[in-house]
């Protein structure tokens, strides 16, 4: 007689996978709360905009001969900033700004550099016809200033010598900067690479984790753009089907804790830790590469108990995407060597390295994706032709297993009972 299952849809790339799984062992569906949305993005757009938090509205910090800057997220990031600008751009010229004097800034970090379609793509058509659109440039930055943590501050460049800067994001939850949003869009967004590594290297710490705000990583890129003179951010909280539930704007730590705020009371979720957990990114561009998966395979660490296992869907279109943590996986043979390694040299993307590998000395790891047996292995998961092979693998070895399922890992965070 076959047991009772129910079949949920992973959401895998482009596409979704099915997976049937006895009710008997699923402990919970780890869902978001969402609103029902009431009013489409547009309105909420415009309202967050004429009501902006501690700013003055843009319409009023612009001059007709303002150079104006708009740092955007880059391709990896879910932000719907083609639905963002159209509203943004109407209330600079409210304050009289002109096309000749905006310029849309691509926030990379330390990124790849996108193809003209994806920066078309991002920023809609007719914007990208209309307003000069260029891509950060980590070998074109100066040296303003430096955090009191020791972080140099060194900005694009081309930002530099503007006159108003905007950012523009999304807000969700971040594995050590506690969320994005706000203060990212200059550190890392449009930062040098010595001022993202030094940044970066206070991960290690414990409060640098996904939904705290008072952790080193994020404290520090907020002094920064504090120092640098981020004027006012425009960002956005999503739902599960990227659809704009919430839209904060003004001041870019205040209006970004207001997003916060909507973040937590949708996406953490108090969780009893279970046997195991099988988790989707929630497709693209959240499981493009392996670098950016790494975010909801975090998350779901609070969800299992020790010794138990993960398993994570993410198709990996553009394989590790980052030729650091590429040779880091290669380099280091054992989870123990990838954890020493880190403690001696820090190099940003060997992070990613050895923060897997500190996750595989927890729980068991399996990986369903497009990446080969071989760079499966070498970064300390051990690959799955399917889903249904990887729950097999977990109920072989406990019938009586209970599975949380997290079809939205990228945004949701389990919050353990037990804390």
């Amino acid at each position: 007689m076959i047991a009772n299952t129910k079949t949920i849809s992973l959401a895998f790339g482009s596409m979704a996978l099915e997976l049937d799984i006895p009710e008997r062992n699923i402990s919970s569906i780890i869902l978001p709360s969402e609103p029902e949305i009431k009013e489409n993005g547009v309105p909420l757009i415009k309202k967050a905009l004429e009501n902006p938090i501690k700013s003055r509205r843009l319409s009023e910090i612009v001059k007709p001969d303002s150079k104006v800057a708009i740092i955007v997220s880059d391709v990896t990031r879910p932000t719907p900033t083609a639905k963002l600008l159209p509203p943004l751009l109407d209330e600079l010229y409210l304050g009289g700004a002109k096309d000749e004097n905006i310029t849309i800034v691509f926030a990379l970090g330390l990124h790849r550099n996108q193809i003209e379609e994806e920066s078309r793509k991002l920023v809609g058509e007719q914007v990208y016809e209309r307003i000069r659109c260029i891509q950060h440039d980590t070998g074109r930055c100066r040296r303003i200033g430096m955090t009191s943590r020791g972080t140099p501050i060194e900005i694009f460049e081309n930002i530099l010598d503007t006159d108003v800067v905007i950012g523009i994001g999304s807000i969700e939850f971040h594995y050590y900067a506690g969320y994005s949003g706000g203060a990212k869009s200059v550190l890392p967004g449009v930062s040098s690479k010595e001022t993202v590594i030094t940044n970066h290297k206070m991960m290690i710490d414990e409060k640098a984790v996904s939904g705290r705000v008072d952790g080193p990583v994020r404290q520090d890129m907020e002094e920064a753009a504090k120092i640098f003179g981020l004027d006012f951010i425009l960002n956005v909280v999503l739902d599960s089907k990227k659809e704009i539930v919430a839209a904060v704007a003004g001041d870019f730590i205040e209006a970004h804790r207001k997003g916060v705020e909507v973040v937590d009371s949708m996406y953490k979720v108090p969780v009893e830790p279970a046997d195991a957990v099988v988790v989707s990114c929630g497709g693209f561009p959240k499981d493009i590469n392996l670098f950016q998966a790494n975010k909801a395979l975090d998350n779901a660490t609070q969800a299992v108990k020790q010794g138990g296992s993960i398993i994570l869907v993410a198709e990996c279109a553009e394989g590790i995407g980052n030729q650091v943590y590429e040779c880091w996986n290669r380099e280091c043979r054992s989870p123990d060597e990838a954890i020493e390694r880190f403690k001696i040299c820090f190099e940003f993307g060997g992070h990613k390295t050895a923060i897997i590998a500190k996750i595989s000395k927890k729980f068991k790891l399996y990986l369903v994706s497009k990446l080969s047996d071989k760079q499966t292995k070498s970064a300390f998961f051990t690959p799955m032709q399917n889903v249904e092979d990887a729950l097999y693998a977990v109920l072989l070895e406990n019938p009586d297993a209970k599975i949380h399922l997290m079809p939205h890992g990228g945004q949701t965070l389990p919050v353990r009972k037990e804390n």
